[in-house]
C-alpha cells in the first residue's frame, strides 16, 4: 500500500489571486491623483516629485485622510446599522467611525496648516 502525502496549494492559490488583484488595481491608483482637468501621474502635490520622500509621505498623508479614513469610516456605519439590526453591540463600530473621522479631520487639518502656515502667525 502506498501512502502518499496531500499538499495543500490554497495558501499558494489565495497569494496568486491576490496579486493578480493587485496588478489589476494599480493602473486605476495611477489615474486616482487628479489636479484639475489633467492628472498627475507620479506627481506629488505643492511641487515637489513623487520621488522625493517628502512628496510620498505627503500623497500618503492625503490617500489616507481623504480617502482611506472616510470611506472606512462609512463602512463602519453601516456595520453599525447592520450590528444593531441584528440585535448586537454597536459601540465598537460607532467608537471605529468616530475614530476614522478624527484621524481624517486631524490630516485635514494639517494640510490646512501645512498649506497656510507659510504666511506666518497674523
Amino acid at each position: 500500500m502506498k501512502l502518499t502525502k496531500r499538499v495543500d496549494h490554497r495558501g499558494f492559490t489565495t497569494a496568486l489571486l491576490a496579486a493578480i488583484v493587485v496588478l489589476q488595481l494599480v493602473p486605476l491608483t495611477t489615474y486616482a491623483q487628479n489636479l484639475g482637468a489633467q492628472p498627475a501621474t507620479g506627481q506629488a502635490v505643492q511641487g515637489q516629485t513623487a520621488a522625493q520622500p517628502e512628496g510620498t509621505v505627503l500623497n500618503l498623508v492625503n490617500w489616507v485622510g481623504n480617502v482611506i479614513a472616510p470611506v472606512g469610516a462609512a463602512l463602519a456605519v453601516v456595520m453599525a446599522v447592520i450590528a444593531y439590526s441584528q440585535g448586537r453591540g454597536v459601540m465598537r463600530w460607532s467608537v471605529t467611525a468616530a475614530g476614522l473621522l478624527v484621524v481624517s479631520g486631524l490630516t485635514r487639518l494639517i494640510e490646512f496648516w501645512i498649506q497656510n502656515g507659510t504666511g506666518g502667525v497674523q
